[in-house]
């Protein structure tokens, strides 16, 4: 096991009802005015952004609002939300939504306290964030994790480049979870919330370590209860245990519980945030979905046994000594058959990406031959080229 450092800082306020909160919570934090800022009309719809601003409204509180995030969320929205906040303010950030609403919200955060520096530069690491504006959120969709984690990740839509930035700067101060928030998600969001939840502890779990015999456990158990949990919301979406399930498995599996004492790098994602980036209509989950067994089959020769471990234990795959090749294979095939049960992809064909477009995706994946992805097996052009080719 690795030296670690592990911090959670975000206060979750998890069950039924706790969204009518909001304004008492941001009472006691000493806030003056807020942001209040959401995606379609769904949270106008439902009444939840009603119930937000009245909240608000009881404790006295200032509030400016700005929808409109789209999945995928873009830099132009950001960049008029830190303009919004700086006219009018603004020294909170109230997110309602799922993790594009989230991540929008943390890049405004960045921009809004340094109003001299171009908020895209954090991003490209041409400037190091130092400072960001506090920021809690209303979750509404199980999937990102953002609610409780450290990571952004925006679309410059100038170029079609999606980057992600880890700080701590980022863990928002408070989380509000009501699983039945998520009731009126579609069943196709939901399975790319399940996806993404997966996915992020899957690609801690494949990282180059093994003598995380608890981490390990952790993620196997949080793995086989979102199998559990994903299909029982697919088929019955107003199961409050199966959507608290989810929602609560979302937060761990991305503040780092699952992958603790090990080194990682999610090269599934930074490989996924390519296809979304040049194709925006794709959601995030279901491109993961799209290149998981694909990514998982190239690189399994490089630790077999880690991956036979995941298909004896999540799957109950019976293991084959004298084979385990076969054990692992018989892993990836499961997780893809889950994925395909659910509704899901499991090429990226299917998702409509052009072949045309593969070379110049893997071109951006390197941040144009500025980096390589490491992982059980490090990756340049030419493996993350031969990843998309494969998984067409």
């Amino acid at each position: 096991m690795r030296n670690f450092e592990f911090c959670t800082p975000t206060r979750v306020i998890f069950g039924k009802d706790t969204q009518k909160k909001a304004g008492e919570l941001i009472r006691k934090y000493g806030f003056k005015k807020v942001l209040i800022h959401y995606g379609g009309g769904s949270v106008i719809r439902s009444g939840l952004l009603d119930q937000v601003t009245a909240s608000l409204k009881e404790e006295g509180i200032e509030y400016v609002t700005l929808g409109g995030v789209q999945p995928n969320p873009t830099l132009s929205l950001a960049k008029e939300g830190i303009k919004l906040c700086l006219e009018e303010g603004v020294d909170f950030i109230l997110a309602v939504g799922g993790g594009s609403v989230i991540d929008s919200a943390k890049c405004i955060a960045d921009g809004v306290a340094n109003p001299d520096i171009d908020v895209w530069k954090f991003f490209t690491r041409e400037e190091k964030l130092k400072k960001a504006l506090p920021q809690g959120n209303i979750l509404t969709l199980s999937a990102s994790g953002s609610e409780m984690s450290n990571s952004c990740v925006i679309t410059n839509e100038d170029g079609g480049l999606k980057r992600g930035l880890s700080s701590q700067l980022h863990r928002p101060l408070f989380a509000i979870c009501n699983p039945e928030l998520t009731y009126t998600v579609s069943k196709y969001q939901t399975a790319c919330g399940s996806v993404d939840i997966m996915m992020h502890t899957l690609e801690r779990y494949l990282g180059a370590d093994k003598d995380t015999p608890l981490t390990d456990r952790i993620a196997e158990g949080l793995l086989k209860t979102v199998a559990e949990a994903g299909k029982i919301a697919d088929q019955d979406p107003e199961n409050y245990e199966a959507r608290a399930t989810l929602m609560w498995a979302g937060s761990l599996s991305h503040n780092n519980l699952t992958g603790v004492g090990r080194d990682f790098f999610m090269q599934v994602h930074q490989m996924e945030h390519e296809l979304s980036g040049m194709y925006p209509q794709i959601s995030h989950g279901a491109g993961l979905a799209a290149l998981f067994s694909t990514w998982a089959r190239y690189v399994c020769p490089y630790n077999v046994n880690r991956f036979a471990q995941l298909a004896v234990r999540v799957w109950g795959v019976d293991m084959n000594f004298e084979d385990p090749m076969k054990t692992a294979l018989a892993g990836i095939d499961a997780f893809e058959n889950f994925f395909k049960s659910i509704g899901m992809p499991v090429t990226i064909g299917e998702l409509g990406v052009e072949e045309d477009k593969l070379e110049e995706m893997a071109e951006k994946c390197t941040f144009f031959g500025d980096r390589t992805l490491p992982g059980i097996k490090e990756f340049g052009k030419e493996e993350i080229l031969e990843v998309y080719r494969r998984a067409m």
